[in-house]
């Protein structure tokens, strides 16, 4: 079913090594070139620098490859036909032979099909502005409520109705925890007292103690969302964010821009409009959070 294009992460399964997945969205749709490739290469660096393996995982040529070799994730960049597949779409583009990158609920379905329990993301997807009319809610949601493994994001993506991505996820019972925060994260911005997390965690080896539990004693099978603030030099203002994106969304609502197409149309018009320090932003959170992924790892593999 799948095949790994690196032999470390075979041996890194075979053996129970500290893991981290890494969804290859990002680089497909997420980010443009070549701010996207950098991006995944320092996701890599930075997890293996705090002692985890990086498996990035996407579809190339009808082959679901986990752990993507650096000439892979060259090839899947450069290919302008590549989807953005959810969890709905890997079984229909792996049937025709296609690429695509993986969001976070697709590259959730290889991890439980591999046990492996960390991933690190820039933010989840979640209930879109507006939601109530389109019922446009993410997959990524009830991916992660179904997916015993700990998701380390910026919070929520600031373009969505980050309130009630919190109450869906509540009510679907995913444990989200502040890293070292009490304000539940909006991606490129810190966040604000108007949303706070309901639990906290103060280290990375607290955040495996929860995990263990939270799986092992108590049984859950859903997933643990660690939410870790952007990087305080890089984060934008709350206020320059949410006008930024008020404006981007009225934007894709003139345009009539929706369904797959409207996160990647939202992240570009906002780094346009914040002349490009949100993808600065972008940029600074996604190595942070790999890097804060392999920590937990790393932990959960000697708790």
């Amino acid at each position: 079913m799948h095949t790994f294009g690196r032999d470390e992460i075979r041996q890194a399964l075979r053996h129970a090594q500290p893991i981290v997945a890494l969804e290859t969205a990002v680089l497909t749709h997420g980010l443009p070139r070549p701010h996207n490739l950098e991006a995944i290469r320092a996701m890599e660096q930075a997890v293996c620098d705090a002692g985890a393996i990086p498996a990035t995982i996407g579809i190339l040529d009808g082959r679901l490859i986990v752990g993507l070799s650096d000439a892979q994730l060259e090839e899947l960049t450069n290919r302008e036909e590549a989807e953005k597949a959810s969890a709905r779409d890997m079984a229909a583009v792996l049937a025709r032979g296609g690429s695509a990158g993986l969001t976070v609920a697709a590259t959730l379905a290889v991890c439980r099909m591999l046990d492996v329990r960390v991933i690190a993301t820039g933010g989840i997807g979640g209930a879109h502005r507006g939601w109530k009319e389109t019922f446009d809610i993410s997959a990524d949601v009830r991916a992660i409520a179904s997916t015993p493994c700990c998701v380390v994001c910026s919070g929520a993506k600031s373009i969505l109705d980050l309130s009630a991505t919190l109450e869906h996820l509540d009510t679907l019972g995913v444990p989200v925890l502040g890293y070292q925060t009490d304000r539940f994260p909006q991606f490129w911005s810190r966040g604000s007292d108007d949303l706070r997390v309901p639990q906290r965690a103060e280290s990375a080896g607290e955040v495996a103690r929860v995990c263990r539990v939270h799986w092992h004693d108590l049984r859950q099978e859903s997933g643990v969302i660690l939410a870790n603030p952007a990087p305080e030099a890089d984060a934008l203002n709350q206020a320059e964010m949410e006008c930024a994106v008020a404006q981007a969304v009225r934007s894709a609502g003139d345009l009539g821009v929706r369904g797959a197409a409207l996160t990647p149309f939202l992240l570009n018009a906002v780094a346009e409009l914040t002349r490009g320090r949100s993808m600065h932003a972008n940029l600074a959170l996604l190595r942070a959070n790999a890097a804060l992924a392999a920590e937990v790892a790393v932990k959960m593999n000697n708790t």
